[in-house]
């Protein structure tokens, strides 16, 4: 079976472009010129230099040495929290932007949950010098208000999303209807493997680096360029997209996906898409999808404002439904505590996102010998207020 993207934007049963009429132009432009114009030579070298001059990249992988000791596996991170603006969000930014300007765009809109996406937008747009429009749920502008206050330091305007939980799902919305009301001189920059195609597949291409740069930096400490897992987390999924893109095919490297369970998986507050999801569309693309019997969109929780999607990528719904990747259900306290541990065994806070990660040590156990390689996707400035608040620090 092969995990990647078929010539009609599926992988497996999932992905395809289900969109209006109105967003028609927008995506077949988008389709007949994504290709070609990032593998060209000059994009490339563009699109290189980028990520190692102004991103930092290659971003290192490291060896966490208590972690390891004390759950008695070999544990490597891949420090994706240490890239410019403090996520991977900006591997996928820098390189739609670049692409954006090839079509002639002078004005890019964008969703936002954690807010990393945004600010990693309203950083490549005042790189660019591109006018910026940011879309972000009311209840995450609140909770990620460090962000926000990034993204306009950075010049980008902010628009409340008002709508349903005034969350993810609501901002994605309102960016799709600005991009309607737009198609002539606007990019929309979507910052998570979801969308109709060619979106799932263009994001997963520019966040491989990741798995690229693992493959070389696993050899030089282990002499393979195979783990026994790559491990992250998934809201959307564009972190763990890019963890799993060399890998997919390799049968040998096992993958597991964390979701967020909220309160817990049938607490009617969770996350938990591939548990509580069954078959449907959002946001142009077939994916699973968390719905009510009647097909109406249930809303999700999160306490990470990053996981909080009804929703998974269409690659992810497909490792899912192919039992090509585990996935395990987290909740709140527990990622919040394995994050904690990791601040405090390893030196590192890591995002509440990245987090539910570092909690499967609870669900399953491995072998002295074996190796894992977990995406570090974040860093955890932005939810210091959470933590505080959570651990009364």
């Amino acid at each position: 079976m092969n995990y990647n993207i078929d010539k009609n934007g599926f992988y497996g049963d999932f992905g395809g472009a289900f969109i209006p009429e109105m967003l028609h132009q927008n995506i077949n432009e988008l389709k007949k010129n994504y290709k070609k114009i990032t593998s060209d030579k000059k994009f490339q070298s563009e699109f290189t230099k980028l990520l190692h001059d102004y991103v930092g990249r290659p971003t290192p992988l490291y060896f966490a040495e208590r972690l390891s000791e004390k759950y008695k596996t070999k544990i490597y991170l891949k420090r994706e929290d240490l890239c410019h603006t403090g996520a991977h969000k900006i591997n996928n930014t820098i390189g739609q932007i670049l692409l954006a300007k090839e079509l002639g765009k002078t004005r890019i809109i964008a969703e936002t949950g954690a807010g990393q996406h945004g600010v990693a937008t309203a950083t490549v747009c005042a790189l660019m010098g591109l006018k910026c429009v940011i879309y972000m749920g009311e209840v995450d502008i609140v909770r990620q208000s460090p962000n926000v206050a990034r993204m306009k330091m950075l010049g980008a305007e902010v628009k409340p999303a008002k709508s349903g939980s005034k969350t993810l799902k609501d901002a994605t919305n309102e960016a799709i209807r600005d991009w309607i009301n737009n198609p002539m001189d606007t990019h929309y920059i979507i910052g998570s493997v979801v969308g109709p195609h060619p979106y799932p597949d263009m994001v997963a291409r520019f966040q491989s680096v990741i798995s690229k740069e693992v493959k070389e930096q696993l050899f030089e400490f282990e002499k393979t360029k195979n783990p026994d897992y790559v491990i992250a987390c998934v809201g959307g999924g564009s972190n763990a997209a890019g963890i799993y893109y060399e890998y997919l095919n390799n049968k040998k490297v096992k993958i597991i996906a964390v979701e967020a369970a909220g309160f817990g998986v049938n607490s009617g507050k969770s996350a938990a898409t591939s548990q509580l999801g069954k078959e449907g569309i959002i946001h142009g693309s077939k994916t699973l999808l968390m719905q009510t019997n009647d097909g109406q969109i249930t809303e999700p929780y999160s306490i990470s404002a990053g996981l909080d999607y009804p929703g998974v990528g269409p690659m992810h719904a497909h490792l899912f439904k192919s039992e090509r990747a585990e996935f395990i259900s987290i909740t709140d306290d527990e990622a919040m505590t394995a994050g904690l541990e990791l601040s405090q065994l390893e030196g590192i806070i890591p995002a509440i996102e990245t987090a539910h990660a570092f909690a499967i040590f609870e669900y399953k156990k491995f072998k002295p010998e074996e190796i894992l390689v977990f995406n570090l996707s974040g860093r955890g400035d932005k939810d210091l207020d959470t933590f505080i608040k959570y651990f009364k620090l």
